[in-house]
C-alpha cells in the first residue's frame, strides 16, 4: 500500500470551504485533532490527534490510527483491547484543520482505556467555588487490567 500525499493547503479560503482536493491542515507539531463519534447513535467516543501517517492509514485501511502525543507514536486503536474502530466516514471542518470520525467499535464496544464506552464520562462541576470531577459513567464495558495488565 503507497503512502497517501497531502497536497499543501491553499491560501484560498474558498478552496479550503469548496468541494475537491483534501488539503488538511496540520499544526506546528504536524498534528490534526480528531473528533471520535459512535456510527450508529453518535455518542462522543474520544478525541484524539493524528499526523499525516496516521491520516492515511485511517483513509486507506477504514481502521482507525491516531498519533500518540505521550507515547510519541503511531497507534491503531483498539490493537491491545481488540475495541477496533471500523471507519464509516470521514468528515472534516470548514477549515481543514479538524478531522470527524463516525465509526463502529468492535470487541467490547468500549473506547476508552478505563474500560468506558467513552472517554468522556465525568462532568465537571463547581463545588463550594472550586471545579470538580464526577463519574456519570461508571459502567465498564471490560476490565482494563485484564485487557492492558496495568
Amino acid at each position: 500500500m503507497s503512502q497517501l500525499i497531502f497536497n499543501q493547503p491553499s491560501e484560498d479560503k474558498s478552496a479550503l470551504e469548496d468541494a475537491g482536493d483534501f488539503t488538511p491542515r496540520f499544526d506546528d507539531r504536524g498534528l490534526i485533532t480528531a473528533i471520535v463519534t459512535d456510527a450508529g447513535d453518535g455518542e462522543l467516543l474520544m478525541v484524539a490527534h493524528m499526523n499525516a501517517q496516521a491520516l492515511a492509514l485511517t483513509i486507506q485501511t477504514g481502521t482507525a490510527h491516531y498519533f500518540s502525543r505521550s507515547r510519541g507514536k503511531l497507534w491503531k486503536k483498539g490493537e491491545t483491547s481488540g475495541n477496533l474502530q471500523t471507519v464509516k466516514e470521514i468528515r472534516t471542518d470548514c477549515d481543514q484543520d479538524a478531522i470527524w470520525l463516525k465509526v463502529e467499535v468492535a470487541g467490547h464496544d468500549a473506547t476508552c482505556h478505563t474500560g468506558r464506552r467513552s472517554c468522556f464520562y465525568r462532568t465537571i462541576t463547581l463545588q463550594d467555588g472550586k471545579p470538580m470531577l464526577d463519574i456519570v459513567d461508571d459502567e465498564l464495558q471490560f476490565d482494563p487490567q485484564d485487557v492492558y495488565g496495568k
